[in-house]
């Protein structure tokens, strides 16, 4: 750390101040899986399932955080790299205040979540896959990225010309091809629900 820098974690209201006014524990929910596989969709649902229950969550999506803080990176290995560091950090930050977060990225390489694991904290991260087959993705493909990715109009597409490493170990895998939405939702909901409630 620079020698100008001088944070004052040590003066604001502490955590567990924060987590009682709250009512809950927070934790990262990281969802990844291949674009089309349902991570935005389930992370709605249950957005709005644990705030109908009374608690305080963010949802961090990837194309609102490229629309807004990340708009300047791109789709390359260092750029996505740096993509999910961001997000690990913003998550970090909403984790410490108490608030649960839910982290809707591809995530493609191991790698990228480690790192993320390592900024937000093990205890907090909770790697969720959203697992869907590369043809049922496509199937699902309203945004038409996978069509413009075969025909090369799109470039390091994961799936198509970029790999995707599934999770060896995740916390959760939710097969989005195998069970309606409103299962995994309450599927993530009850596996989540001793790790927030007070």
């Amino acid at each position: 750390m620079a020698d100008h820098i001088f944070p004052i974690h040590d003066r604001l209201v502490s955590f567990k101040d924060r987590c009682q006014r709250l009512n809950q524990r927070p934790i990262s929910l990281w969802f990844c899986g291949l674009s089309g596989s349902g991570k935005s969709t389930i992370a709605v649902g249950l957005e709005h399932l644990l705030f109908q229950k009374g608690y305080t969550t963010q949802v961090l999506d990837g194309d609102n955080i490229r629309s807004g803080i990340n708009s300047n990176l791109g789709f390359s290995v260092e750029d996505r790299l740096e993509n999910n560091r961001r997000v690990a950090e913003i998550a970090k930050l909403y984790n410490m205040s108490g608030l649960i977060t839910i982290n809707s990225f591809i995530s493609p390489t191991q790698s990228i979540r480690n790192k993320a694991k390592e900024i937000i904290g093990a205890s907090f991260f909770k790697e969720v896959y959203i697992k869907a087959s590369l043809k049922t993705c496509e199937d699902r493909d309203v945004k038409g990225l996978y069509e413009k990715a075969r025909k090369g109009e799109i470039k390091g597409f994961t799936g198509i010309d970029s790999p995707f490493e599934a999770p060896e170990n995740p916390f959760l895998e939710i097969d989005t091809e195998k069970h309606t939405l409103e299962v995994c939702i309450q599927s993530l909901f009850k596996a989540i629900e001793p790790l927030i409630k007070i």
